[in-house]
């Protein structure tokens, strides 16, 4: 874990279910604040911690990458506070909407810790609360049972959700976020640069190769074990599939894996176990990347708002918000002590995950991996037309920003 949160540090330097109680806030907001960000159980825990100081309100929604470009170019801004990763925060930037952080941090962010400060040009644009990456969840019962081993490569894992499959135990053998859109891509981002793939050469698509292929081949496999619905199945779809004991192994994200021992309401608590995400093939990388989340604060808002959201954000991103929500997020924050729910994370960056690949380049093959995807999974297209079409939309999106 100690190495986890080097990997995590040097992450942000690339950018140069419990109850809840915490201490009484120290201020109230003079006007309400409100925050958008994603809906998992980590953004329920801070926004929680938040709202004890009043007049404030949290939007968490699963689409919120959708809503905040707008939300944030309106003046005044939508929403005073957003919740970002290391992908997500780009669009922001790019449109200029998020104001620099350097004044507020040397004002009230004694207890942040250095990892946390996310600076890009040299000014601190974002607030970093924790690390997450994809690992493998699997159900130990069901894999004692069968006498499988917890699987090392992708070849393994098919292996293991084949014997799953034919025994019956559980619903469908393996779940994947595959909603088509930004779920769908991220897979292909995954396991294309767990094979060694590189997504451009210079500012040109790179993806119509024999690793594109295998990339799409490989997830064309693993969807025989799925829900037939897999295509609208997201994060939240495959970890309550994981709950209610319909599957038993998905590959996902760490910020998920406390939920499985939820009481009120997971039926697999103490069964779900974590491990590294497997390797493509032996040899390769893990087919995940490294993320952070965070805040940022908007731009089109008056410095008394601004001054007043920094303080409800260290309210919600303090000592005692993690001391009651340790196991929901391998969090940067300090007094967080590793545990169980995190040994996946852990491994998997410890065996070689990269970084998402950051850019304006990076967004537009994005978009362009996850409208075209699907087309080769329902047997529309061929994977050399699927890719062929990626990079077609790429160099159309790219010459429109000026980039080819």
């Amino acid at each position: 874990m100690k190495k986890f949160l080097i990997i995590a540090s040097a992450l942000t330097a690339l950018f140069t279910s419990s109850a809840v109680s915490f201490a009484a806030c120290n201020f109230t907001p003079s006007s309400k604040l409100t925050l958008l960000a994603n809906s998992y159980a980590a953004w329920k825990a801070v926004s929680d911690a938040m709202g004890e100081c009043g007049n404030f309100e949290a939007e968490l929604d699963a689409e919120f990458r959708k809503k905040q470009p707008d939300a944030f170019a309106a003046n005044p801004s939508l929403y005073q506070l957003g919740g970002i990763s290391n992908s997500t925060i780009q669009p922001l930037l790019s449109a200029g909407t998020i104001r620099a952080l350097d004044d507020l941090v040397a004002k009230y962010g004694q207890d942040l810790q250095p990892n946390q400060l996310i600076r890009i040009n040299g000014q601190i644009m974002a607030i970093a609360m924790s690390v997450n990456n994809q690992h493998l969840m699997y159900r130990e019962d069901v894999l004692n049972s069968l006498g499988i081993t917890v699987p090392q490569t992708y070849y393994e894992l098919l292996s293991a959700v084949d014997k799953i499959a034919a025994s019956g135990q559980v619903d469908y053998a393996f779940g994947g976020t595959y909603k088509a859109g930004w779920n769908l891509a991220e897979e292909f981002v995954n396991m294309y640069l767990g094979m060694g793939g590189q997504f451009f050469k210079g500012t040109q698509p790179n993806v119509n190769n024999v690793m594109g292929i295998r990339t799409l081949e490989m997830m064309r496999n693993l969807t025989h074990y799925m829900d037939p619905e897999y295509l609208v199945a997201d994060s939240t779809y495959v970890q309550q599939q994981f709950q209610q004991g319909k599957i038993a192994m998905a590959n996902l994200w760490a910020t998920r894996a406390a939920a499985m021992d939820d009481q009120k309401e997971s039926q697999v608590v103490g069964k779900v176990k974590m491990a590294a995400a497997p390797y493509p093939v032996t040899g390769a990388l893990p087919a995940s990347t490294l993320w952070w989340d965070g805040v940022v604060l908007a731009k089109n808002m008056t410095d008394q708002q601004a001054d007043e959201a920094f303080q409800l954000l260290m309210e919600g991103i303090d000592k005692e918000m993690v001391s009651e929500n340790n196991d929901l997020a391998v969090w940067l924050i300090n007094g967080y002590e590793p545990g169980p729910m995190a040994k996946g994370a852990a491994e998997t960056a410890e065996n070689g995950a990269v970084p998402y690949p950051n850019g304006m380049e990076m967004g537009l093959m994005h978009t362009a991996l996850g409208n075209n995807i699907a087309d080769f999974l329902t047997g529309k297209e061929t994977a050399d037309q699927t890719l062929k079409d990626i990079e077609a939309e790429y160099k159309t999106a790219a010459k429109e920003k000026g980039l080819l």
